[in-house]
C-alpha cells in the first residue's frame, strides 16, 4: 500500500530507516543525512507492507513546471516486488495533479556500476528518457546521468 506522508518527523524516520539499510547505494554519510533532512520538506510517498514502511520516494520542485525525483529507496528484500513502480506511479500522479509538466531524475551513468545499471533500467522502464550526462557534477568516477519525462495531463 502506498500513501502520501505529510508529517516531517515521519518522513525523516522512514527515510532514515530505508536509506541506512541501503548503504550500497547511500554509503556516504553526509549525502545520506542530507537526503533525510531534505525529505521533511518534500512531496513524500511511502510503501507499507505488513504494517511496516519498506520504501519511499521524494519529489523536489526544481522549477515552476519541473519536479525532480530527489531520492527513492526500497528495502532490499522488497526489490523486484513492484513496490518501486507503485511508488513511482503514485508520485507521478501527484506531480501531474500539482501541474508539473516535467520530471527529472539523476543517477550514475549506465555502465559504471552494476547496482546503478539496475537503477538506470528501472528509470528507463518507468518511461524516463536520457537527457544529458554531466561527468563533473559528482566527479569523473561517478558521471551523473540525467533522465527526463514529460507529464502530460
Amino acid at each position: 500500500m502506498v500513501e502520501r506522508i505529510e508529517s516531517p518527523e515521519l518522513k525523516r524516520a522512514i527515510a532514515r530507516k530505508v536509506l541506512e539499510a541501503l548503504r550500497d547505494w547511500f554509503g556516504i554519510d553526509e549525502s545520506r543525512e542530507k537526503y533525510i533532512a531534505e525529505s521533511a520538506g518534500q512531496i513524500f510517498v511511502a510503501a507499507k507492507e505488513g504494517g511496516e514502511y519498506v520504501g519511499f520516494l521524494c519529489l523536489k520542485e526544481t522549477g515552476r513546471e519541473t519536479v525532480e525525483l530527489a531520492v527513492m529507496g526500497v528495502l532490499r528484500e522488497y526489490h523486484r516486488s513492484g513496490i518501486g513502480r507503485q511508488l513511482f506511479q503514485a508520485a507521478k500522479a501527484i506531480a501531474r495533479e500539482a501541474g508539473y509538466l516535467f520530471m527529472q531524475v539523476k543517477t550514475v551513468k549506465m555502465g559504471v556500476y552494476e547496482d546503478y545499471d539496475i537503477t538506470n533500467r528501472f528509470y528507463l522502464a518507468c518511461g524516463f528518457r536520457e537527457f544529458e550526462v554531466i561527468p563533473e557534477l559528482w566527479g569523473e568516477e561517478n558521471p551523473c546521468q540525467i533522465y527526463v519525462m514529460y507529464l502530460p495531463s
